[in-house]
C-alpha cells in the first residue's frame, strides 16, 4: 500500500465504511450486504446469497479477492494473486472457508455479489473522484468507467481493465443522451453525499475515489470508498481536462503525484 505523505486523512476499513453508509437513511440502499469474514459470517451469508465476494478489509488494486459461487454438492472459488486468477472447487463452503482463511493475511469482509451490468459483454464499474481544497466544499473533479477483462472477477486497471469516459461508456451501451446525463448526475450526487457523510466521521479528509456499479436491473450500488491515495494517473490518456483538474486540487493539499 502506498505510504501517504500529504495532508489528507484516511478512513480505513471497508466494513467500517459500509456500517457508516448503512446507518444513513439516503445512502443505505446503495450498500450490498456486508459482514466480517468469519466462519459464522460466511455460513450466514450463504443462507441468502449464492455468490459472494471476500475482500481484504484494507486493500487495493484488486489483489487478494475471492469469489465464491455455490452449486449443488459444493462451491467454486476464484481468487486473484497479483495479475493471475486461479480456480478451485470444494465439496463444501466450510472447506472453501478454511482455504481462504489460510491464504488471508489480515482482516477480510464478506459481501453479497452484485450481478454487474455489462458493456459489449464485459462487466464494468464506475469511479467518481471527489476532492476539496483546504477550507472548501467537496467537488466532483472527475468520473470514468473501468471495463473489466471478460472472465476476471475484478475490473481494476491494475488487473488488466481499461478506462473510458462516461459519455463513451453510455454511447457503447446505446443509451440516449438524456439517460446518460441522468446516470452521470446520479453518480455525482451520491458520491458527494458519501464524501460529506464520511468526512464528518474523520476530520481532515480531502480526497476520495468512490467506486460504484449498476446491476443488470439498473440499480446503483457502492462497491468501495478509497481515501488512501486513490490513483488517477491513467485518466491522463482519456480525459486530460479532468486529470489536470484533479492535479490542481491535489496540489492544494500537498499531493503532487497522481500515482
Amino acid at each position: 500500500m502506498t505510504r501517504k505523505t500529504y495532508n489528507s486523512a484516511t478512513l480505513r476499513g471497508k466494513l467500517r465504511v459500509c456500517r457508516y453508509l448503512s446507518a444513513d437513511d439516503e445512502l443505505r440502499e446503495l450498500v450490498p450486504r456486508t459482514v466480517r469474514f468469519t466462519r459464522k459470517g460466511v455460513l450466514r451469508m450463504t443462507e441468502r446469497c449464492t455468490i459472494l465476494y471476500i475482500k481484504p478489509d484494507v486493500g487495493s488494486l484488486g489483489m487478494g479477492i475471492f469469489k465464491v459461487s455455490l452449486h449443488e454438492g459444493g462451491c467454486e472459488l476464484l481468487d486473484t494473486t497479483r495479475r493471475k486468477q486461479s480456480r478451485r472447487t470444494f465439496d463444501s463452503i466450510e472447506a472453501a472457508y478454511g482455504y481462504m482463511k489460510a491464504k488471508s493475511s489480515g482482516p477480510m469482509i464478506v459481501q453479497a455479489a452484485i450481478d454487474l451490468d455489462t458493456v459489449e459483454g464485459s462487466p464494468y464499474d464506475l469511479r467518481v473522484m471527489v476532492q476539496r481544497k483546504p477550507g472548501g466544499k467537496w467537488t466532483c473533479t472527475g468520473k470514468f468507467a473501468k471495463i473489466g477483462v471478460k472472465g476476471k472477477i475484478v475490473t481494476n486497471y491494475a488487473q488488466g481493465g481499461r478506462l473510458v469516459t462516461l459519455p463513451e461508456l453510455w454511447r457503447r451501451k446505446g443509451l440516449g443522451e438524456k439517460e446518460g446525463i441522468q446516470r452521470s448526475e446520479l453518480l455525482e450526487s451520491k458520491a458527494l453525499g458519501i464524501a460529506r457523510l464520511l468526512s464528518g466521521k474523520r476530520a481532515g479528509m480531502r480526497e476520495m475515489g468512490v467506486d460504484f456499479a449498476f446491476d443488470r436491473s439498473g440499480r446503483l450500488w457502492v462497491l468501495e470508498v478509497n481515501s488512501n491515495h486513490p490513483q488517477f494517473h491513467p485518466l491522463r490518456s482519456i480525459d486530460r481536462r479532468a486529470y489536470y483538474r484533479m492535479k490542481r486540487f491535489a496540489a492544494s493539499y500537498g499531493r503532487f503525484s497522481s500515482k
